[in-house]
C-alpha cells in the first residue's frame, strides 16, 4: 500500500448486512438465552432455594433488629449482634439443659408411633377394611414419597446440617448490610427499571418481615402451649411434642396436620383418657393460632388464601422436597407482592388513571 493511501476494509463472510437477518438473529439469541436461563434454574434449583432461605433468615434477623430498636436506641450493628447472640444463647440452653431429655424422648418416639400405627392397622383388619401389613421401612418410604424428591444437598443428616449452617451464615451476611446486595442487583438492571425495583423490594422486605414475625409468634405459642398443656395432662414426651409442634408450625396447613397426628398417637399410647386430652390440646392450640394469630398477621401482611398456600406446598413439595415445602408460603407471598406491584404500574399507565393510582405506582402512597 502506497504512502497516504487509506486502507479500505472489505466486509467478511460473517458480516450481516441484512436488517431482517440481524433482527432474526437477535430474536434467536434472546430465545436461546431464555432457554439456557431456565435450564440453569432447573439444574441449580437447590442452591437457589438455599439462597432464598438465607434471605428469609435475614428478614427475621432484620425484623428482630428493627423491633429491638424501638426500645434500645443503639446502632443497628449492635442490635443485630444482640439478636444473633440471643439466638446462639437460646440454642445453647436448649442443647445443654433440654437436649438430653429430648434426645431420650426422640429415641422412643418412633417405636411409640409405629406401635400405634400397627394397632390402627389391626383394628382396620378386624373391621373388614383389609389386611394391612405396616413396618417402619414402609412408613418411611411412603412419607418420603409424599414429601417429594429430596436432593443430595439435604438428603442426609450431614447434608441437612451443612445446608442449615449455610442458610444461617448467608442470612447473617445479608442482614448485616442488606442495601449493599439490593444495590448490586439493581446495578444489573436498566436505569429506567431501578426505581420500580427499589419500591418492589421494599414492599417484599416489609411483607417478609411481618410474615416471618407472625410465623415465629405462632411457633412459640404452639410449641410452648403444647408443651405446658401436655405436661399438665400427662401426655408422654411433652417436651418433644412441644418442640415438634413448634417447628412444624413453620409450615402452614401440613405442619399442623403432621404434628396433630403425632400428638394424638402419642397420647393414645398412654391410654384412651390421655388420648382424648391430646385431641383437646391439639384443637385448643390450633384454634388459638388459627383464629387469633393468623388473622392478626394477615392484617399486617399479605392475606394468603389457605387453598392457594396448600396448593403451592403440594406442588413445591413434590418438585423440590422438604425445602420447597417449608418455603412455599414466603415464595407465594413474594410472588403476590410482585404481581400487585405490576398491577399498580399497569393501572397508572392506563388511560384515565387518577392521582391515587399514580401515587401507588410511584411508591408515595
Amino acid at each position: 500500500m502506497k504512502k497516504g493511501e487509506v486502507r479500505s476494509e472489505a466486509p467478511g463472510p460473517t458480516e450481516i448486512r441484512s436488517h431482517l437477518v440481524r433482527n432474526e438473529v437477535l430474536k434467536a439469541g434472546v430465545w436461546l438465552g431464555m432457554a439456557l436461563f431456565i435450564g440453569a434454574c432447573i439444574i441449580l434449583i437447590q442452591p437457589i432455594l438455599l439462597i432464598f432461605a438465607g434471605i428469609v433468615v435475614a428478614s427475621m434477623l432484620d425484623g428482630g433488629a428493627r423491633l429491638l430498636g424501638r426500645v434500645l436506641p443503639v446502632a443497628r450493628a449492635w442490635r443485630l449482634l444482640i439478636i444473633c447472640m440471643s439466638l446462639v444463647a437460646f440454642l445453647g440452653w436448649a442443647i445443654l439443659f433440654a437436649g438430653s431429655q429430648i434426645a431420650d424422648q426422640a429415641a422412643t418416639l418412633q417405636q411409640v408411633v409405629m406401635t400405634q400405627i400397627e394397632r390402627l392397622a389391626a383394628w382396620a383388619g378386624d373391621h373388614g377394611l383389609g389386611n394391612v401389613e405396616i413396618d417402619a421401612k414402609t412408613v418411611s418410604d411412603n412419607i418420603a414419597g409424599t414429601v417429594g424428591r429430596v436432593t443430595a444437598a439435604v438428603g442426609s443428616l450431614v447434608g441437612a446440617l451443612t445446608s442449615l449452617v449455610m442458610i444461617v451464615v448467608l442470612g447473617i451476611f445479608i442482614a448485616i448490610e442488606p442495601r449493599l446486595y439490593e444495590r448490586g442487583v439493581a446495578w444489573m438492571l436498566p436505569m429506567k427499571m431501578r426505581d420500580d425495583f427499589y419500591i418492589t423490594t421494599a414492599r417484599m422486605g416489609f411483607t417478609l418481615r411481618r410474615l416471618m414475625a407472625g410465623r415465629l409468634l405462632g411457633m412459640g405459642v404452639e410449641g410452648i402451649g403444647t408443651w405446658l398443656l401436655c405436661a399438665l395432662a400427662g401426655v408422654p414426651m411433652a417436651a418433644l411434642m412441644g418442640l415438634l409442634t413448634g417447628l412444624l408450625a413453620f409450615i402452614p396447613n401440613i405442619g399442623a396436620i403432621v404434628s396433630g397426628i403425632l400428638l394424638i398417637l402419642v397420647g393414645f399410647s398412654a391410654g384412651p383418657d390421655v388420648g382424648l386430652y391430646a385431641i383437646m390440646i391439639y384443637l385448643f392450640v390450633q384454634t388459638v393460632d388459627g383464629y387469633l394469630i393468623v388473622p392478626m398477621v394477615a392484617k399486617q401482611t399479605v392475606d394468603l388464601a389457605p387453598a392457594l398456600v396448600l396448593g403451592a406446598q403440594i406442588l413445591l413439595g413434590a418438585l423440590l422436597g422438604i425445602l420447597g415445602l417449608a418455603l412455599a408460603d414466603p415464595i407465594v407471598a413474594m410472588i403476590k407482592v410482585a404481581l400487585e406491584r405490576e398491577a399498580e404500574r399497569n393501572a397508572w399507565a392506563a388511560p384515565g388513571a387518577g392521582e391515587a393510582d399514580k401515587e401507588k405506582a410511584t411508591g408515595s402512597a
